[in-house]
């Protein structure tokens, strides 16, 4: 990545735009894709990064691990010998463990996970397996055998490397787990403190993540509706929690055949008894609107909104189609309000140009399948020679409407006795009601809700905020790689589930950093960048001292100072060498 400036000019002054770019090749060409804007690198977009800085990982100070006490040395040198050994990732670990102490999480695993005989504090195991999961997410084997040696986490935690294995690592997660709940409430309260979050709106969904293996030995593990697209293998469903910012609060996990409908008043009693009852509003999908669950929650004083199945449109068409009381919250969007006739709740009828351009093109699609199937259909009839079977054409005729079921109902297929040797032919009409309540309920959606203070821009704009918690689970998987799951017990499954959480927590509060210093919300550009940043040891062998041994950060380049700089953190230049590795004056042999 490097840094392009543009030169506006403006009221007779001249203003120099600057931005982060890198290339990308597209097809055969090289583009130039900007990663953030930098503004004119001002002091406002400085200060702002830097104050949050500040509260994240402190004010920056001469520790004694990036104190190597040569500072004052002065040797003569031979250049012939000078070398470099030991190069390691250095800059995204580095953010990540800031991170990690930011939101408060080592303070708390040291206070949960308290040193014991092990030679190792479980503190600092956990602090490995979350930093790994955002910055390289992959297995505790990868990490044992290979990924925490690439890194500067042996210095930074000083922690080595022959300290770190896979059974360790195990153990580590066997031990976080027990602590599930204490972890939420604490990054709840912390987070809150450090970004100005609140919880009173809470977003919540269901998802799911697949297994590798049969999983015979976590009863979780079971078939059932997949959004992973892989039916053929068992899974978990995960209930994640967020709040209006997209900020993890907290999840569950269900047994991979259970119904979303089934989850909601677990999740809500769950996250009450953690968080508090006042003032909290629910907002979930159509997936969770069961008529047990909307009455369970108006019977208990529970605020919410909630999308309903598209069949309930049909209760409200005359509305639908009436052209007064609609109201444009947003550019092709419109709502109106209206009173639900059963329970008297505040329905949300919602309408999309968008939305409906898309279920247009869908329901033109599959209606031109159906009519080319059937075309093909009553031609083989009309060549046919000798009788044929009407349960055998009937057949066809429901796997034609099977595989394109969006338009299905547009058709009425009847076969009818004929002179010709089939003895039948096709007879295919149009369904005029088909067609007059698509052009009704095409890009309509219906909100069902009981708060009866809050405008329909208010309601409607809630509601589309589930878009928060659906980016969290594209993260976690995508990015996180919380799928698929290798682990067999039900326990790891869990412990797994925790990291990848913890790990998220750590995304949000970069991205959220990233924001506030005017940097996009691409915490996977910033840390691939910073990941370029590595340690050295540099070995000088002076014609008085022996070997001097000094281990190193690289200086960043003019890029990666502009990202530095932006989000006010300050890298250290050197680093002391541990105690059981040769001293920064090692005498020659």
């Amino acid at each position: 990545m490097y840094l392009r400036h543009t030169i506006r000019k403006k009221d007779g002054k001249v203003h120099r735009y600057w931005r982060l770019v890198r290339s990308v090749r597209v097809g055969r060409r090289v583009i130039q894709q900007t990663v953030a804007h930098l503004g004119e690198l001002d002091e406002r977009g400085r200060v702002e990064g830097r104050a949050l800085a500040r509260r994240l990982i402190g004010v920056p100070e001469e520790a004694p691990l990036f104190n190597d006490d040569s500072r004052h040395l002065s040797a003569p040198v031979r250049l012939k010998g000078v070398r470099i050994e030991r190069s390691r990732l250095f800059g995204d670990v580095y953010l990540a463990l800031a991170l990690w102490r930011g939101v408060g999480l080592e303070e708390l695993c040291r206070r949960l996970l308290p040193v014991g005989q092990e030679r190792v504090a479980w503190a600092k195991m956990a602090a490995v397996l979350v930093t790994a999961r955002l910055c390289e997410p992959s297995s505790e084997l990868h990490i044992a055998e290979d990924w925490y040696r690439r890194t500067a986490l042996c210095d930074l935690l000083q922690l080595g490397e022959e300290e770190v294995n896979k059974d360790r690592l195990y153990r580590a997660l066997d031990r976080l787990l027990v602590h599930k709940a204490a972890v939420e409430r604490h990054l709840s309260e912390r987070c809150g403190e450090l970004f100005a979050i609140e919880n009173d709106v809470l977003l919540y969904d269901v998802t799911s993540t697949y297994f590798e293996g049969q999983a015979k030995a976590n009863p979780q593990a079971q078939r059932g509706y997949s959004r992973d697209h892989r039916p053929d293998c068992k899974q978990v469903c995960i209930a994640l929690v967020v709040t209006f910012d997209g900020f993890p609060l907290g999840y569950e996990v269900f047994a991979g055949n259970t119904h979303d409908s089934k989850t909601l008043q677990t999740i809500v009693a769950t996250m009450e008894a953690r968080h508090g009852v006042l003032g909290r509003i629910w907002i979930a999908d159509r997936g969770m609107a069961s008529a047990e669950n909307l009455a369970w929650l108006r019977e208990t004083g529970r605020r919410y909104i909630i999308g309903a199945p598209k069949s309930e449109l049909k209760k409200f068409g005359s509305e639908l189609a009436r052209p007064d009381g609609w109201r444009m919250v947003q550019e092709g969007v419109e709502v109106k309000l209206a009173r639900h006739p059963e329970t008297d709740e505040t329905v949300i009828l919602c309408r999309s140009d968008d939305r409906r351009s898309k279920e247009q093109a869908m329901h033109d699609k599959f209606s031109r399948r159906i009519e080319q199937a059937l075309e093909r259909l009553s031609a083989r009839l009309a060549r046919s020679t000798k009788p044929l079977n009407p349960a055998t054409v009937n057949r066809q005729i429901g796997r034609i409407l099977e595989r394109n079921q969006r338009a299905a109902a547009r058709f009425a297929i009847k076969l009818e006795p004929d002179a010709c040797p089939a003895g039948f032919r096709l007879r295919v009409a149009c369904e005029a009601a088909f067609d007059n309540w698509a052009a009704i309920s095409q890009g309509a959606y219906l909100l069902r809700s009981n708060i009866s203070d809050w405008s329909d821009r208010q309601l409607w704009k809630a509601y589309i905020q589930l878009t928060q918690a659906e980016a969290a689970f594209r993260i976690q998987k995508d990015q996180l790689n919380v799928r698929p799951i290798w682990h067999q017990r039900e326990e790891r499954v869990q412990a797994h589930i925790l990291v990848c959480f913890l790990a998220f927590v750590l995304w949000k509060s970069l991205e959220m950093w990233q924001q506030r210093a005017g940097l996009g919300n691409s915490p996977r550009t910033i840390l691939e960048e910073l990941a370029r940043i590595q340690s050295h040891d540099v070995v000088l062998p002076t014609a008085t001292h022996g070997e001097i041994r000094l281990r190193c950060v690289a200086q960043p380049d003019a890029a990666q100072s502009a990202l530095l700089d932006r989000l006010g953190l300050n890298l250290p230049k050197r680093m002391r060498l541990p105690d059981n590795e040769p001293p920064t004056l090692a005498l020659s042999a």
